[in-house]
């Protein structure tokens, strides 16, 4: 009785929520339009409201999974009584309806955030953005209430549900989702901030210093998710790798491209008042392409094995919610865009032009991905053919877009605003260079293969963390050494978190080269009590045994791994066989190193007798994460800048900013 009065108790805080976020549309614009403050002042209570509704909303849903209330469809459909407690509540946003309640509460929380910490903002702007992040709630709160409703009952409660994907009952996947949706959401304030500043006509060196922390806060969780994503499906799918350019995983990407592209755009905002057009346009469509991902993942016009939902019906409200959004943002866009002048006039050799340079670069390479999304889509709709793009195309067209990119960072850093000399900034990179070169040269002539994909991951790697170094020891000034360290020690967070991102960059581009070129495969028939040679190791099975785990039942290897008559590892693969969900799942076994992981897989048994093993050594695979993980570290440090929080920037801005005319 208790439960039933909580999930419906959720379920009209819901309501409640969607009822505030209409009027916290409508009164603040109204407010703003009309210099009424009284009616902007709205805003604010409204979007605090609004967080703690939906909130309650989604805690009645976790008590519903957590106590297995059958009475409730979603639990029934993804949960059962078996269930390890931290599955159940990961099980909570592990489907379609659970998932978009998530999303609605992350949207309303950035809202929030907005209403409490932009007390510096201009009163119009701080109300028309919460207006027109109020309208993406409305919008939300219309789509979840009546198509994807999670507070849905069954009159004849069964007496178990019906399990979740077996998939999803990882870790891995337990937090994955949510620091996604802190990403694809947190583009929102960016697009809000864009709409609000095309709705005033005012764009200026203070907007840039305003959207930059949203934008980077956004980049940052994308990083982390995306990461976390990619770790899961390296050791969770039992396919050997890393990134497969599945459908969803390029969802994720293209936002967090564009994301890097507007960070980088905003600063020439901020600093010249120059690109404010482009900057505009990129916080729009960082924002489309997370509605374009949303629909990706629960529309099911296209085939992944992360998607929630597999409903075009969906698809459709989704698509609607894109094309509104979007249409409405660049009509508007194209009504403002003569008005926003660019104030900053700069030369061919300068920082603005290795930010244009870098923005083109990681733009056209987020197109190059979206193509290669949509277009089976395009080819069964146009074509009436059916169409498959895999990892061939995406390396061949998007890898020479990073390497471009990666080159120009460390030189567009050293870079003077508005006019430089190339030989002037390339002093303190010569060494660098040579550095560089001299390391990829090594690589190649260590390697056993004549592949050129490790020796290039090598210069960029040395040539990315030694120009950060550079940059750094660069700004310390041309102080005696021990003044220069104090200096670096003083030097903004800003600096330091630019500095470590860029590092990050390259040590994940080295993972991933490293680990193309020289990783090793095996697949075999092996009986227990074989060994077999892969590379410098011999692989031994020893043992296969059944077993029964919480929900499931497995087949365990027990394998030994040897290097120089020595074993180093001990694992234990497994088959898992969900019989409730009706599905099998491959549990790789890994012994990770800092250069290399063994990577074990068992398979059926054999007809003839035997098991079907793969091997693989797959070197440097840890430093594709370690990357992300340095990454996101940059991006922490540059947010934790006090220059790059909303109110110290807004106290910062002039007094009479310059409109965009």
């Amino acid at each position: 009785m208790i439960c039933s009065m909580i999930v419906e108790m959720g379920h009209f805080a819901l309501i409640l929520a969607f009822v505030v976020a209409v009027v916290q549309m409508i009164v603040p614009l109204v407010g703003a339009q009309k210099g009424w403050r009284g009616w902007m002042a709205v805003a604010e209570p409204a979007a605090s409201a609004q967080f703690l509704l939906t909130g309650a909303a989604f805690a009645a849903l976790t008590y519903a999974f957590v106590t297995s209330d059958f009475s409730l469809r979603l639990v029934v459909l993804n949960s059962h009584t078996d269930k390890p407690m931290i599955y159940k509540i990961s099980g909570v946003w592990g489907n379609h309806e659970g998932s978009m309640l998530l999303w609605i509460w992350i949207l309303t929380l950035f809202g929030a955030c907005a209403a409490w910490f932009g007390g510096g903002l201009p009163p119009t702007l701080r109300a028309r953005v919460l207006a027109v992040q109020s309208a993406i709630a409305v919008a939300f709160f219309a789509f979840i209430l009546f198509t994807s409703n999670p507070f849905l009952r069954l009159e004849v409660p069964p007496m178990n549900g019906q399990d979740l994907n077996p998939l999803l009952q990882d870790p891995g996947l337990a937090f994955h989702p949510p620091f996604l949706y802190l990403g694809y959401v947190g583009l929102s304030m960016s697009f809000s901030f864009a709409v609000a500043a095309l709705i005033e006509g005012r764009v200026d060196a203070a907007w840039g210093r305003w959207v930059r922390p949203w934008t980077l806060a956004a980049w940052l969780f994308l990083t982390i998710g995306i990461a976390l994503g990619s770790w899961w499906a390296y050791y969770e799918l039992g396919w050997g790798g890393f990134w497969f350019w599945d459908p969803v995983e390029n969802a994720s990407f293209m936002p967090w491209l564009i994301a890097a592209a507007l960070l980088h755009s905003a600063i020439v905002v901020e600093k010249r008042e120059a690109l404010k057009a482009w900057t505009i346009l990129l916080a729009i469509l960082a924002f489309g392409f997370s509605l374009i991902g949303a629909f990706i993942v629960r529309s099911g016009v296209l085939t992944s094995v992360h998607a929630f939902a597999n409903d075009p019906e969906r698809g459709v409200y989704l698509l609607a919610i894109t094309a509104i959004f979007m249409g409405g943002a660049l009509t508007l866009y194209a009504a403002r865009a003569g008005a926003m002048e660019a104030k900053g006039v700069f030369s061919l050799v300068s920082r603005e032009s290795a930010l244009v340079a870098n923005n083109i670069l990681l733009a056209v390479s987020c197109f190059v991905v979206f193509i290669g999304t949509v277009w089976p889509l395009i080819a069964e709709m146009a074509f009436d053919r059916k169409l498959s793009v895999g990892p061939p195309f995406f390396d061949a067209a998007f890898t020479p877009f990073m390497v471009a990119l990666a080159a120009i960072l460390p030189i567009g850093a050293l870079l003077p605003w508005k006019r430089a000399r190339l030989g002037r900034t390339m002093r303190p990179l010569w060494g660098v260079l040579a550095l560089a070169i001299a390391a990829g040269a090594l690589t190649w002539s260590m390697q056993t293969g004549r592949s050129a994909l490790a020796p290039v991951g090598m210069i960029l790697f040395v040539w990315l963390i030694g120009g950060a170094a550079a940059e750094l020891w660069q700004r310390s000034g041309r102080n005696e050494f021990s003044a220069k360290i104090r200096r670096l020690a003083r030097l903004p967070r800003a600096d330091w978190g630019k500095a470590v991102a860029h590092s990050g960059l390259g040590v994940t581009i080295f993972g991933v080269a490293a680990l193309t070129a020289w990783q090793l495969e095996d697949i075999r028939v092996a009986q227990v009590g074989d060994s077999f040679e892969v590379g410098a190791y011999r692989i031994a099975l020893n043992d296969v045994v059944r077993e029964r785990g919480p929900n499931y039942f497995t087949v365990k290897a027990d394998m030994s791994v040897f290097r120089g008559g020595r074993e180093v590892a001990r694992l234990f693969p497994e088959k898992r066989d969900y019989p409730v969900a009706q599905m099998p799942t491959t549990e790789a076994a890994i012994d990770n190193g800092v250069f290399r992981d063994v990577y074990l897989v068992i398979g059926d048994a054999q007809a003839g007798g035997g098991w079907a093993v793969r091997t693989y050594i797959k070197p440097f695979a840890n430093w594709i994460w370690a990357g992300c993980i340095i990454m996101a570290l940059g991006g922490c440090l540059s947010l934790s800048d006090r220059r790059y929080r909303v109110a110290a920037g807004a106290r910062k801005a002039p007094a009479t900013a310059v409109p965009a005319e």
